[in-house]
């Protein structure tokens, strides 16, 4: 089975960083552009962050734009979404997927909180 696997979310104040990892497993995500996506509660889930095959062209949503680096290594198969500078209004669940997503490779996710 092929699986996506989110790690690194907890609990920070305002201004404090986080480290998201997404490890892969079933087959290699290498050719695969990849994203990071959030869903807050009561929100749509919304992509903040995504990168190509080979993690030099990205790009993000306005509202992590300059906070947020996401960033690949294909060797490990895995992604990752370094995020500084957080604010309350990061607070969501979030996930890894391939870009555009692909509904069987959702995972659980992992929660990042952000108190004021």
């Amino acid at each position: 089975q092929v699986h996506l696997v989110e790690s690194g979310g907890g609990s920070v104040q305002a201004g404090g960083s986080l480290r998201l990892s997404c490890a892969a497993s079933g087959r290699t995500f290498s050719s695969d552009n990849m994203g990071w996506f959030r869903q807050a509660p009561g929100k749509e889930r919304e992509l903040v962050a995504s990168c190509n095959w080979s993690g030099r062209i990205t790009y993000y949503a306005d509202s992590v734009k300059g906070r947020f680096t996401i960033s690949r290594d294909r060797a490990k198969n895995t992604v990752h979404l370094q995020m500084n500078s957080l604010k309350p209004e990061d607070t969501a669940v979030y996930y890894c997927n391939v870009n555009p997503p692909e509904w069987q490779y959702w995972g659980q996710g992992t929660q990042v909180t952000v108190s004021s």
